[in-house]
């Protein structure tokens, strides 16, 4: 007598028979969720970057008491505050801080603007990267500050020629890096995406753009230092009002304290500008470990 042939297991749902066995359900994953950071994890590089610095301070306040050096060479923090209580009571810090600042934000702005798009098209665009590659290396190893007699003659000794040196300063900084951008994306993935059928424009707007922003907001923090430098330079030469001329006549009086309070204006300007665009380079820049 043949053997029957085993008959696949029997399920019943809602009352009718089925012949089909029910697959085994995956196990449920289960994460842990990470234990909360406290205050001090969270804000950690803020607090030991805070205690260094008002360390430094009282040390430099210390040795300045110490009269080791004379007060001309080395003026200590409260010198550097009486200096800024006159200077805000002689009434024109104001209108220097004014007269820079507008020549700071038109110049870095126009920078970036030109710089990135500039960038962008030449990272894309080989043919013309080769093309007007030689300007841009022979202008970036220039030194801008040879090319301020010659903006003046230009556009004259007004706000423009500092403008135009603070533009050049910054500009390069963003152009160089936001070509290294276009150029260092994964071939690979633009072969992929031109493989479904996307687009010149689509490729560059939804792989070649994003993957560039990193390097674009590294080349902005760069030029933030270059502007600055370029706001000083600028208005050395014949500068009715600014930040740098009040440096240039300090300094030519030998009031150092006066020129440590327009040095703290641009260092906290440079240092907030650079804060914040480091935190836009971490947010797009997230998935890379940090050190």
């Amino acid at each position: 007598m043949a053997e029957r042939a085993e008959r696949p297991p029997v399920a019943r749902v809602s009352g009718e028979v089925s012949t089909t066995a029910r697959a085994p359900q995956a196990p449920a994953v289960v994460t842990t969720p990470l234990p909360p950071q406290a205050w001090f994890q969270r804000n950690e590089q803020l607090l030991i970057g805070f205690v260094t610095v008002v360390a430094f301070v009282v040390v430099w306040q210390l040795v300045a008491n110490a009269r080791i050096w004379s007060k001309l060479f080395l003026p200590g923090p409260s010198d550097i505050v009486a200096a800024f209580g006159e200077l805000v009571a002689e009434g024109e810090l104001a209108q220097d801080l004014a007269v820079s600042g507008q020549e700071f934000v038109i110049g870095y702005t126009l920078a970036a603007l030109i710089g990135i798009v500039l960038g962008l098209v030449l990272g894309w665009y080989r043919r013309a990267r080769y093309a007007l590659d030689p300007f841009i290396t022979f202008f970036y190893a220039t030194p801008r500050i040879v090319l301020l007699p010659l903006i003046i003659i230009w556009v004259g000794i007004g706000i423009e020629s500092k403008i135009w040196i603070v533009f050049l300063g910054a500009f390069f900084a963003v152009l160089i890096n936001t070509m290294a951008g276009v150029r260092s994306l994964d071939p690979s993935l633009l072969t992929l995406a031109r493989s479904f059928g996307a687009s010149q424009l689509e490729v560059f707007r939804t792989i070649a753009l994003p993957g560039s922003v990193p390097f674009i907001l590294t080349g902005l923090r760069l030029a933030t230092g270059h502007a600055l430098i370029g706001i000083v330079v600028g208005e050395i030469v014949g500068a009715p009002h600014g930040i740098g001329r009040m440096m240039w006549i300090a300094g030519q009086t030998f009031q150092s304290s006066r020129m440590f309070v327009g040095l703290f204006f641009l260092a906290i300007t440079g240092v907030i500008l650079t804060y914040a665009l480091q935190k836009l380079e971490r947010h797009f820049d997230a998935w890379r470990p940090q050190r």
